[in-house]
């Protein structure tokens, strides 16, 4: 039930952007604020170390939709520069090795397909014309090929057999569906017998070949991440992610595969029964660098950085002694240094760690970054930052992380006509006397000497964080601006606070994760500025559970949103499609655990239901599925609390369309206003 990791920024914006303190006309952050960010990501290095690529989706309200094309901004520092223009989507481009090309997806013609940019003038032109169109392109070293993924019928031979196919379903009148395994659906897709696979085409064109046959995806579903496929230094073989277990419902047994780019059988490298990803080759092409981790069944078990010699076969950890997760890395051009970043009590920290051993060194710290990059002269690093204050910007430091700097500032005049209130890191004592961190965001023009309403917001995951982050939904100034205080605790089950912290919800989803909760409640509420009797409480997914469970453990609050929630965890497991999380989470399964499922299911305490509930779920929910959303409802009806359901028939886990997100802000802000003001 993991959710998207949340999109944050740095708390101290004077660091990103100058914004002059005369300025009179800043107001609070305001949805069309929100549609008018530019949402930056993806920076590529060009091999000549001269410029970084990236990405820049910007939304379009009245079309209910976003437009994403590449850009390109000088690594010295400069101003940056417009690539593609299309009314569709541009974005994923990658340099050719010699840099004088850009290959990216568009789907500018229909389909997304590979499109490449002659960097010294023209137009870009269509390298592949694939039916089940093209994603997640990468160049091979030596410049001869390009890999792809599609997603594809695994026993169709070849293309036309594909388009074949995906013509008569669409095409008949009959829209059944026939199934006979797990996993038949995922997040917000049906699978529909398709299975994503990866292919090489020629770098000057040509038939695209289907380098991972068989009725597997190569590589599995991601909610994001570091690429799951990888070229070795000389072009000849591809290592990517596969999960070969009869039932892929019950596992999280992903192991890294090797495969001749000329064609061959492919074989497994990792012989661990847990999660093994993210392969990317050292420059000298002595290692495999990748991500593991060692509980199999455990999404949320602690990434480890892996080095594989491929030599001798064997694998070591070179993050043993870090009680941090990994997230992404990127090797120094000499392979002798990796930098990575992870989660570290409520931001993301870069780290640097020497391939020899020893331990891992903060390089940047205090500040949410990630996607970092290394320059071709191992220099500079290119990273993007975010914070709760601000959409990710691309920034670069030298290789110790010193003189960080801005190189882009696409958000600067939407900033600039914003006031942001304070916000604090705090601590309190949790259950059990633990140390428990919590972020507190207070209104714009806030005083001191105020009695001001609050929102107490309750993170998904529930291994997951409330960071300082910037979000296009869960945004914590969006809440503020309405004038309340906003406190978002990391209670028990929150990750970047060691993994004992993290392991100590599973099992126990309304026991010591709610006493840290409630015990930051009271001491929330205690605060002067906060007027304790005008508190709402929100969650999504997890978070909507916790709402559940307060519902019937409760009555602090004058308002709840749910969104997303699990409701009744015996019923939700029949029809959620990731099974090992249930497995893990509830050490069982309904019929081989009955008393844990029944003794956390908030639906076995309706009768105490008093809180006014606004319940919000999409019809394409295929991780908390929306049945769930209207067992609540109607629960919350018959017991006579005062409830509302705002439901999503063109949405799943989260709310991605604008105008969606329009009516969510303001279905959802206009409820806690009418109970709590």
């Amino acid at each position: 039930m993991k959710t998207a990791k949340p999109f944050c920024l740095a708390l101290l914006l004077s660091t990103v952007f100058i914004i002059s303190p005369a300025a009179q006309t800043r107001q609070p952050i305001s949805f069309d604020d929100m549609v008018a960010f530019g949402r930056l990501g993806d920076p590529r290095i060009s091999p000549d170390g001269q410029w970084v690529s990236f990405s820049l989706t910007r939304m379009d309200l009245a079309r209910n939709a976003g437009n994403s094309d590449v850009w390109r901004v000088p690594l010295a520092g400069g101003e940056p520069e417009q690539l593609t223009r299309s009314d569709r989507r541009d974005n994923n481009a990658r340099w050719s090795p010699d840099g004088k090309k850009l290959a990216f997806i568009s789907s500018r013609d229909g389909s997304p397909q590979i499109w490449v940019l002659d960097l010294a003038g023209g137009e870009a032109a269509k390298l592949t014309s694939i039916s089940t169109g093209a994603d997640g392109v990468i160049w091979s070293p030596d410049g001869k090929h390009l890999a792809f993924t599609s997603e594809v019928y695994p026993d169709c031979a070849d293309d036309e057999c594909n388009r074949k196919r995906n013509a008569d379903a669409e095409a008949s009148k009959v829209k059944a569906k026939i199934f006979d395994r797990l996993l038949y659906r995922h997040w917000d897709s049906w699978k529909d017998g398709k299975r994503t696979h990866i292919f090489v085409v020629p770098a000057e064109g040509g038939t695209a070949r289907d380098l991972t046959p068989g009725d597997f995806d190569a590589p599995t579903f991601s909610l994001g991440g570091p690429t799951d496929y990888a070229f070795s230094p000389d072009g000849k073989e591809l290592c990517f992610v596969r999960n070969t277990d009869k039932v892929e419902a019950l596992s999280t047994n992903t192991d890294l595969w090797v495969v001749p780019v000329a064609g061959g059988e492919a074989r497994k490298i990792t012989p661990n029964p847990a999660w093994d990803g993210s392969p990317s080759y050292s420059p000298d092409g002595k290692y495999i660098g990748y991500r593991a981790q060692r509980r199999a069944g455990f999404e949320a078990d602690r990434f480890e950085l892996m080095l594989l010699d491929r030599a001798t076969g064997a694998s070591k950890s070179i993050t043993a002694g870090l009680d941090r997760s990994v997230d992404g890395f990127s090797w120094a051009p000499d392979s002798r240094t990796i930098y990575f970043n992870a989660g570290d009590e409520g931001y993301s920290t870069i780290w640097k760690v020497a391939v020899a051993g020893g331990n891992p060194v903060r390089l940047v710290e205090k500040s949410y970054n990630g996607d970092i990059q290394v320059s071709p002269d191992g220099r500079t690093l290119v990273f993007v930052r975010q914070s709760m204050s601000g959409p990710f910007e691309i920034f670069r430091s030298d290789a110790e992380g010193r003189n960080v700097t801005p190189l882009t500032a696409v958000n600067r005049q939407v900033l600039s006509r914003i006031e942001f209130g304070p916000v604090e890191n705090v601590r309190y004592k949790g259950a059990g006397g633990a140390d428990v961190q919590a972020w507190i965001i207070k209104p714009p023009m806030f005083s001191a000497d105020r009695k001001y309403p609050a929102v107490v917001l309750v993170h998904g995951g529930p291994q997951s964080a409330w960071n300082d982050a910037f979000s296009y939904r869960w945004n914590y100034h969006m809440f503020a601006s309405r004038g309340y205080v906003v406190f978002a605790p990391n209670p028990r089950g929150s990750t970047g606070f060691g993994q004992q912290f993290t392991d100590e919800i599973s099992g126990d989803w309304g026991g010591k994760v709610y006493e840290d909760i409630m015990k930051g409640v009271d001491y929330f509420a205690a605060l002067p500025y906060v007027d304790g009797s005008r508190m709402a409480a929100a969650g999504a997914s997890y978070g909507g559970y916790m709402m559940s469970w307060m519902l019937g453990h409760t009555d602090r609050f004058r308002c709840m949103v749910n969104h997303a929630g699990v409701y009744n965890l015996i019923s939700m497991y029949g029809a959620t499609e990731e099974l090992w999380f249930t497995d893990w989470e509830f050490k069982g399964r309904p019929w081989t655990n009955r008393e844990m499922y029944e003794r956390w299911t908030p639906s076995n305490f309706v009768k105490n239901f008093k809180t006014p509930t606004l319940v919000v779920h999409g019809e394409l929910d295929y991780r908390v599925p929306v049945s769930q959303g209207f067992e609540l409802f109607t629960a919350l009806q018959l017991m006579d609390v005062p409830s509302k359901f705002l439901y999503f028939p063109d949405e799943g886990h989260w709310v991605l369309k604008p105008q969606n997100s329009q009516l969510w802000h303001k279905t959802v802000l206009d409820w806690i206003d009418q109970w709590t003001k």
